[in-house]
């Protein structure tokens, strides 16, 4: 089995011109990107009122499935590290407006004018340091934290993800959760080892009924029972609430500094010439924890 891509180079490395052209060429990929957007699209959950939305495509590469999105009827705006990429897309002439940049360092664009996000087989390279001034948690926060601000109130994004092991898929629901996301992962075909998928859904605001995640597929292609997804313990839900942790209760010294070793130190200090308060009733007087 070959080394996964996010392994071997950085993207703008990896995806190369040779690479670019050899990945777009491929009717294997196209057709897995393209049942992969859809899939997106799906789980996006857009009005059915005919009103083209503008949405974002995270790690575009070559269009694949911008035009997917194009053919859905809505517009679409790329984003994408590898210039090789974007290249083969303006080759084949897509319709979505193409940015060059690194999703790691924020997203450049207005506050609310994103009405929806998808990203497909991009999102697990942040976790890799690809540079000494890479450090993954931190790209992951300007990433999440930039595309909660783009999103319009109550928008989705829906991040198909390859996530090396659970320890990394953690790693990114936690920073898309600390960013103001509710939502979690949907898991299609969870019992298959060559079918199943990953999808983060992410619901711009608090959590509600329109933010309930919504189950993943089955080897009958249809959708799993409550039940069954329940069971399945990697088919979790976390929401917003979930981040509000209680406060950890303050640790009670018995060997603490009382009011005669604070007393001392005062003395001391007055005769070294320093101003310091003087002694009253409050001296020393332990604080409550809260106000």
């Amino acid at each position: 089995m070959s080394s996964r891509p996010e392994l071997q180079a950085p993207p703008e490395i990896f995806y190369d011109d040779t690479e670019a052209r050899k990945y777009t060429s491929s009717s294997r990929i196209a057709a897995i990107q393209t049942e992969l957007s859809e899939r997106a699209l799906e789980l996006l959950a857009l009005p059915d009122d005919g009103v083209p939305r503008l949405l974002l495509d995270i790690g575009c590469g070559s269009g694949l499935s911008g035009e997917t999105i194009t053919e859905s009827g809505h517009q679409w705006i790329g984003l994408d590290i590898s210039h090789s990429m974007l290249n083969v897309a303006l080759e084949n002439e897509v319709e979505g407006d193409l940015l060059l940049g690194d999703m790691g360092q924020g997203l450049a664009l207005r506050p609310g004018v994103i009405d929806g996000a998808i990203s497909i087989s991009a999102v697990q390279w942040l976790c890799n340091a690809d540079k000494s001034s890479h450090e993954p948690r931190l790209r992951l926060k300007a990433f999440f934290g930039s595309l909660y601000r783009c999103l319009a109130r109550g928008a989705r994004a829906v991040l198909q993800v390859y996530p090396e092991n659970l320890a990394q898929r953690e790693l990114i629901l936690s920073y898309a959760m600390r960013s103001g996301f509710a939502g979690g992962v949907v898991v299609d075909y969870p019992h298959s080892t060559k079918k199943r998928k990953e999808y983060l859904v992410l619901t711009c605001g608090p959590p509600s009924l329109s933010t309930a995640v919504p189950s993943g597929k089955v080897e009958d292609g249809e959708s799993c029972s409550e039940d069954e997804s329940s069971e399945d313990e990697e088919n979790q839900m976390i929401c917003i609430s979930d981040r509000h942790r209680p406060r950890k209760k303050q640790k009670i010294n018995k060997k603490g500094k009382g009011r005669e070793w604070v007393l001392r130190k005062k003395q001391q200090m007055r005769k070294k010439g320093n101003v310091v308060p003087p002694d009253t009733k409050y001296t020393a007087r332990k604080r409550k924890a809260r106000f």
